[in-house]
C-alpha cells in the first residue's frame, strides 16, 4: 500500500515516539578515524530523551562510539524511516546510571554487565531525527533540529 498524503509534524513525532517505544533493535552507524563506516543493529531503550544502547568497547562498533562521539540511529524498514542523529556519551559498566541500566533489563531482558566486563552502555542525545514514508515526505522531514524538537 503506497501512503499518498503526507503526516502533519505532530503526527511524525507522534510515530517516532511510538518507534522508540515498541522497536527492540535500532540501526547503529559509526565509522573509526579513518572514515571505515560499520553499521549493526543492537538492542536499544529510550528514556525519553535519549537512546541506549550497549555492545562492547573492544569492537569497532564500541570503539567508534566511543572515540568518534557521535552517531546515526535507523529502524529498519525503508518504507517508513526514522534517522537519528546524535551525540554520545559512554559510560563502563560502574559508571551507568542506574535507572538506564534497568530500563535495559526491562525491556530487553538483559544485563549487558553480567555477560562481561567489556560491555560498555552508550546514551544517544538525538541532535537531529528525520520521519518519513515516501517521497512526497521529504518537505518537512526533519522533526527535530539542534536537539529541539519542531512541534
Amino acid at each position: 500500500m503506497t501512503i499518498t498524503e503526507s503526516r502533519t509534524a505532530a503526527e511524525r513525532k507522534g510515530d517516532v515516539l511510538a518507534r522508540l517505544e515498541r522497536e527492540l533493535d535500532i540501526w547503529v552507524a559509526s565509522a573509526d578515524a579513518d572514515g571505515l563506516p560499520c553499521l549493526v543493529a543492537l538492542w536499544f531503550v529510550w528514556d525519553g530523551e535519549c537512546v541506549w544502547v550497549s555492545t562492547r568497547i573492544t569492537n569497532p562498533t564500541g570503539r567508534n562510539l566511543r572515540d568518534g562521539g557521535r552517531t546515526r540511529l535507523a529502524f529498519g524498514d525503508t518504507q517508513d524511516v526514522v534517522l537519528i542523529d546524535g551525540e554520545v556519551r559512554t559510560y563502563g559498566g560502574t559508571d551507568v546510571p542506574a535507572a538506564a541500566i534497568e530500563a535495559f533489563r526491562a525491556k530487553t531482558g538483559w544485563d549487558p554487565r553480567e555477560d562481561s566486563a567489556s560491555y560498555a552502555f552508550f546514551q544517544v542525545r538525538p541532535r537531529t531525527v528525520q520521519a518519513l514514508n515516501g517521497v512526497h515526505e521529504m518537505r518537512g522531514r526533519h522533526v527535530m533540529e539542534d536537539g529541539v524538537w519542531v512541534v
